[in-house]
């Protein structure tokens, strides 16, 4: 467990971009467009080593989006519109869609096994990372409308399935050596939100039922995980150049999210008031750490280092110093494409300053 993490996703750089508009156009074959994947992963990667960064992802250059990943490599989704919608300061940017089984699920080939083995191949130093929506994603958003009644006699019948497609995914990665996993979570932060809990409660659901049931069923896809695999939770509430889905502090899932889910990291969004305050920290047990998400990758504009210690001291009155770390709330990839609110180079100065920091707390112990 590191005192820095990032969550996984950078910008795509425009050769990435301009490939994978060719080949939807058909100019370039699959093939093609794999090498220049490959070489875009090859820069990212010695990117992230060249600032010194303990755990490397590829960037997820392979993905459409954060959870494409899964849901592309998975027969039987369909998209339907939630009901969250993504905000700004002054206005409602757009509705998110949301996977629904709209045929029996099947995984028809590996999801992101093969991005790690290939990943893995090209990390000189670090430990590679790899990362895949949480399986709570697949339900909370549409919750009874997740599935056709036609397919899934009910709840329980679509998450055995589910759990299915992930414990085959896990044992992937484990034979291929993966050291760690991350879950990226938007489920559970958005239930802490109290428009989002009133929506729960008006479609016959209760939103503390389904933070308990989405901490066994992770569990459950975790089962056969094995012992020296470190896993790490993300949890985000949404992030879509700039824009967000839900706000509220964590204290509606804390106790369950800190004590019930088998997790050793939890990198939990803080860049913002709409995260709420520290205290949900006091649920935290000892030996699981928290990465605290101060720097934001939804603006460019570059914290300082007084106000981030400030913060971490504040958090460590209520989990210990030894129990913390720093990191960024998400992702460098705001939705893809054009309207990022960061480039590059404010990706570069906000990671360097977060290695700064921790050395200067911890010593990167």
């Amino acid at each position: 467990m590191f005192r820095v993490e990032h969550v996984g996703s950078f910008l795509r750089p425009e050769r990435l971009l301009d490939a994978a508009r060719a080949r939807k156009a058909g100019r370039i074959s699959q093939d093609q467009f794999k090498t220049i994947q490959d070489d875009c992963i090859r820069d990212i990667v010695a990117f992230q080593e060249s600032i010194g960064l303990p755990t490397i992802t590829d960037g997820e250059f392979r993905r459409r989006s954060w959870s494409a990943g899964f849901i592309d490599a998975v027969d039987g989704f369909g998209l339907r519109d939630g009901a969250l919608a993504f905000r700004n300061q002054g206005s409602v940017v757009g509705v998110a869609s949301s996977p629904y089984a709209k045929a029996l699920l099947r995984r028809k080939r590996r999801i992101v096994a093969d991005d790690y083995r290939f990943l893995k191949s090209v990390v000189s130093r670090g430990v590679p990372k790899v990362t895949i929506a949480a399986p709570d994603v697949m339900h909370y958003f549409l919750g009874p409308k997740s599935f056709e009644s036609s397919i899934y006699a009910d709840r329980e019948a679509y998450f055995s399935d589910l759990v299915k497609i992930y414990r085959e995914e896990i044992a992937e990665l484990a034979a291929a050596g993966c050291g760690y996993l991350q879950l990226d979570d938007t489920a559970l932060p958005c239930n802490c939100d109290p428009h989002a809990r009133a929506e729960v409660a008006a479609r016959g659901e209760d939103a503390d039922e389904l933070t308990e049931r989405y901490a066994r069923l992770i569990n459950e896809a975790l089962a056969g995980k094995p012992a020296g695999m470190t896993l790490g939770i993300h949890l985000c509430r949404g992030n879509l150049k700039g824009a967000w889905m839900a706000e509220g502090g964590y204290e509606p899932i804390a106790e369950a999210l800190f004590n019930r889910i088998d997790a050793n990291v939890y990198c939990l969004e803080y860049d913002s008031a709409r995260a709420g305050d520290f205290s949900p920290l006091r649920h935290v047990p000892k030996g699981k750490r928290v990465i605290l998400g101060l720097v934001s990758t939804k603006i460019p504009v570059l914290e300082t280092k007084d106000f981030l210690k400030r913060q971490i001291d504040a958090a460590s009155r209520y989990a210990g110093l030894e129990q913390l770390g720093i990191g960024p709330q998400c992702g460098f990839s705001s939705g893809g494409g054009s309207g990022q609110p960061i480039t590059q180079d404010d990706t570069r100065r906000k990671l360097e300053l977060i290695m700064e920091v921790s050395q200067e707390i911890w010593g990167n112990r």
